[in-house]
């Protein structure tokens, strides 16, 4: 197979890699919190579990190719798997999940479409995912009223907060040059 045929040269694998174990450190940091978080306050978990939407965010706004999210998303479960083996299942669940609603975003725009909106399209989706699903997870029902405001509020928020973020991180790297074609 000739270099240029490769779906993802060993130089995006490479960057991939790097942004998921940099990323895989945050999301074991983040599965530390969620325990405490959850039994506590409960309505700041959006902002805990939007944390994981950065590995995707940043392959994505670095390399603006096709797969990187999904690949990026899975080395990083992994790498936060080494923090908490226990919710290895979890991990991977979520990065399958949200590598695939970024991937399907940038998909539905056929991979030609990078602006900062198209990111928060995704961010808006999966915040909006994991807030009906949290919500009937932890039985959030039980809580005060504004409690269950604040947590479906910050739930949505979380993920667009941390997408600001990974852009920001990922057009840091790319005048770093980690893009460099």
């Amino acid at each position: 197979m000739a270099p240029s045929s490769r779906a993802l040269p060993t130089r995006v694998l490479l960057v991939c890699a790097a942004i998921g174990v940099a990323t895989g450190l945050l999301g074991g940091i983040a599965g530390w919190l969620t325990i405490p978080v959850i039994t506590g306050p409960a309505f700041l978990y959006g902002l805990v579990l939007g944390s994981h939407v950065l590995p995707g965010i940043i392959a994505q706004e670095v390399l603006r190719r096709p797969l990187v999210a999904l690949l990026t998303h899975v080395i990083a479960a992994l790498v936060a798997s080494a923090f908490n083996p226990a919710w290895t299942m979890r991990f991977i669940g979520t990065a399958l999940l949200f590598g695939a609603i970024q991937e399907g975003v940038a998909a539905l725009t056929r991979y030609r479409a990078w602006g900062a909106w198209r990111f928060f399209v995704s961010a808006v989706v999966i915040g909006l995912i994991v807030a009906v699903v949290v919500f009937f997870a932890v039985d959030l029902s039980v809580r005060m009223p504004w409690e269950q405001v604040a947590y479906l509020v910050i739930a949505v928020l979380g993920p667009v907060a941390w997408t600001a973020v990974g852009l920001a991180v990922g057009a840091s790297l790319s005048r770093a040059g980690v893009a460099r074609r």
